[in-house]
């Protein structure tokens, strides 16, 4: 049975590195992504890739690669934008703009391919959120706001069709050591807390892990800092608040 997953954010990152997994695994896979040059990369030598130019902000966009897709068992939903800026001086349509990618983009996507695997009985649904959706630090307002609201979407959504079949995934990783994560580490250490991004397959192994389990946990925490970060934020966040003030002072 042929198996079709639709990954965005594809051109780089940990949307590149997941396409090619899926690809490399004999998956059909379709890539999406703005960069048609990035996306052309992330394809070369793989014949079961299929490359998209489209971007998520749009819905009728994100419909019509679904169509022509047909049936997808997997979305990989990685496509983001986050840029590093105090709240006060973010100008409002960079605001609106990060929106639109990192929240209305999962709803497009999720909208787009959900209906059908719950027509079919099975499908799985990786959606890519932050650990800053749980603790925002400063110069991530925008993009830590749109990542709560990917979390409480992803809630609503796994509430409202459970035991329809389809898997929920919503990964919550820190840093990533991307293309994009080095640039905003090297122009702002302070932004980033001096720390390196973790290995883009780390957080991929724990998503496979996570898939591979038959539990119905909705979040996935790549790493033990991660986890307890998120810990932290709940049971000390007074010490948390303190560690990231001097962190990112």
């Amino acid at each position: 049975m042929k198996r079709t997953a639709l990954v965005t954010g594809a051109a780089s990152g940990l949307g590149a590195l997941a396409a090619q997994r899926l690809a490399a695994a004999g998956w059909d896979l379709v890539a999406v992504d703005v960069d048609e040059d990035g996306l052309a990369r992330t394809a070369a030598r793989s014949p079961n890739t299929h490359v998209r130019v489209c971007d998520v902000a749009d819905p009728k966009a994100v419909e019509e690669v679904v169509a022509e897709a047909g049936a997808v068992h997997r979305l990989v939903h990685a496509a983001a934008v986050g840029p590093l800026v105090p709240a006060l001086e973010q100008p409002l349509d960079e605001v609106e703009r990060v929106l639109r990618v990192d929240y209305l983009g999962t709803v497009h996507a999720v909208r787009a391919v959900l209906p059908g695997m719950l027509a079919r009985g099975g499908g799985d649904l990786v959606l890519f959120s932050s650990l800053a959706s749980w603790v925002p630090t400063p110069k991530t307002s925008a993009y830590a706001a749109a990542k709560a609201a990917v979390n409480a979407y992803a809630e609503c959504v796994a509430a409202e069709h459970r035991g329809g079949g389809v898997r929920i995934r919503v990964v919550c990783p820190r840093q990533v050591d991307t293309p994009g994560f080095r640039a905003a580490a090297a122009a702002d250490p302070a932004a980033t807390a001096g720390m390196k991004g973790m290995p883009p397959r780390a957080v991929l192994d724990a998503v496979d892990r996570s898939l591979a389990r038959r539990d119905e946990l909705l979040y996935v925490y790549p790493d033990a800092l991660t986890r307890a970060t998120v810990l932290a934020k709940r049971y000390a966040p007074g010490l948390l608040r303190r560690v990231l003030a001097r962190a990112t002072a």
